[in-house]
């Protein structure tokens, strides 16, 4: 692509379902758009067996994708032989992107840095209500009518506690300097963060075990991969000293959940989960009830007006890309089944 800005916008299409279009562009980013590039075909497009939709594809040489989209295999590829850049408006793009596109020398990028701000910043409120034993408390007053008294409750407050990170991901490094404001110790266990980075974030690296042993508060920031899966189970959750504090908002799958609900039901641990496994957990399951488990329904990541902060960075990256080529949330062919 030549990336003069004075030559004419190249092409560009917008593949993803109508809410969502209507969800993550401001009229502001919108228009900031439109100045970048020419959109063509529908806006946006949801199905590529449209004629409009094949025509577009062909003269398209940026798409911008998001939640809904259709899948985009080899055949969508053939139909797209100009394509240089693919921008998602959001996180992962391993559930509708073939592989065959990086193959293909085409360059993408993800919102998956915007998205990590609320999800970190839930985490954050997390861990700072369960380590007030905020439920514990609420539950309290709600069954009893009376002042409180911590008969019972857990240690409570934030005051040099040790918080372990299992993940240094985009959230988990957002994390670490959410929480480093707090008067906490921070242990990492990540096999790819290195001692030169741990020193950089100021952080210990452990093993996964020393983590469970060391931490009042174990929070999960890892992808969800087949050597991840069920990470966390009883031998895990045996090792977390009474009062301790699970807080999950990256994957349900992560935490063998019968293992984790035992511990729960027990009441000898604590837990803030935004996902689950599976997710929803069923209708009869325990953790809705219990007064030392707040469950939430996925809602650690954007919502609402934070939506559009991933339409803002996406729009930021095509007026890089056609402006300078750069693209600054680039991701590679290899770190596609970590894309979180």
């Amino acid at each position: 692509m030549d990336h003069n800005p004075r030559t004419a916008r190249p092409a560009a299409v917008v593949v993803m379902a109508e809410d969502s279009f209507l969800e993550v562009f401001s009229a502001d980013a919108l228009a900031r758009l439109r100045n970048t590039v020419e959109i063509v075909g529908p806006l946006p497009i949801t199905d590529f067996a449209a004629p409009a939709a094949r025509e577009a594809l062909r003269k398209a040489r940026v798409m911008l994708t998001g939640w809904g989209a259709p899948r985009i295999e080899a055949s969508v590829l053939d139909l797209s032989p100009r394509l240089e850049a693919v921008v998602h408006t959001a996180g992962t793009v391993k559930t509708f992107l073939d592989a065959e596109a990086f193959g293909r020398g085409i360059r993408v990028s993800t919102a998956a840095a915007a998205n990590a701000t609320p999800v970190a910043e839930f985490t954050l409120a997390a861990i700072v209500f369960g380590l007030k034993r905020a439920s514990r408390f609420a539950h309290q007053l709600r069954t009893t009518r009376q002042h409180r008294t911590v008969a019972g409750i857990p240690p409570i407050g934030t005051n040099g506690v040790t918080i372990g990170i299992l993940g240094a991901s985009r959230v988990g490094r957002e994390v670490i300097g959410l929480v480093s404001r707090l008067d906490a110790r921070i242990l990492v266990c990540d096999p790819y963060l290195t001692a030169a980075e741990a020193a950089r974030l100021g952080v210990e690296v452990v093993p996964l075990p020393e983590l469970c042993r060391r931490s009042d508060v174990l929070t999960l920031h890892a992808p969800s991969t087949p050597d991840t899966r069920r990470i966390i189970g009883a031998p895990e959750l045996a090792l977390l000293h009474d009062g301790a504090l699970i807080v999950n908002t990256a994957r349900g799958a992560l935490v063998d959940t019968e293992a984790l609900s035992a511990e729960l039901v027990s009441g000898r641990l604590d837990a803030y989960l935004d996902v689950t496994d599976p997710e929803p957990l069923p209708a009869d399951s325990p953790l809705y009830s219990l007064p030392n488990v707040v469950v939430t329904p996925h809602i650690a990541g954007a919502l609402g007006n934070e939506i559009h902060r991933l339409g803002d960075s996406a729009v930021r990256e095509v007026e890089q890309y056609v402006g300078r080529g750069i693209l600054a949330h680039e991701l590679r062919a290899d770190e596609l089944a970590y894309t979180a």
